[in-house]
């Protein structure tokens, strides 16, 4: 699977603050959370590493998807995690440019230069937080 990632030296808290942050900077904002050790934990009594799932928008581009072709809702918002690893958390967005070759083939040509340029915010994202230089 294609992502972006980074890991950042400080807990999952901090770097949850630091990554919308960095995120708003780049025109997107968190839609959703999913607190996937606080679910493991309640439904299925199970222990889990700190884990959050975020789905993350920037309208605009939505909306310039959404006009070439409806069904690509199928593919949003972006999904960023947020996981405690060994020396900080890790954190990982799915590549936009491998998701919209999901995409119909008649849509893949429109939705390119989109998808680079939602490539490169949500990299230039990453790029800002501390730690260890953002990887592909």
């Amino acid at each position: 699977m294609r992502t972006l990632q980074r890991t950042v030296p400080a807990p999952l808290e901090q770097v949850r603050a630091a990554v919308e942050q960095s995120l708003q900077a780049e025109g997107f904002g968190v839609l959703t959370e999913i607190d996937v050790q606080a679910v493991f934990r309640t439904k299925l009594g199970a222990e889990h590493e700190g884990h959050r799932i975020l789905g993350v928008c920037n309208p605009q581009f939505a909306k310039q998807a959404l006009d070439l072709d409806r069904d690509v809702a199928t593919l949003l918002p972006c999904t960023l995690t947020l996981r405690e690893v060994e020396g900080g958390t890790e954190v990982k967005v799915l590549d936009p440019n491998a998701v919209f070759t999901l995409a119909a083939p008649e849509t893949q040509a429109g939705l390119a230069p989109l998808a680079d340029e939602v490539t490169a915010r949500l990299a230039s994202a990453l790029e800002a937080l501390p730690g260890q230089p953002a990887t592909p």
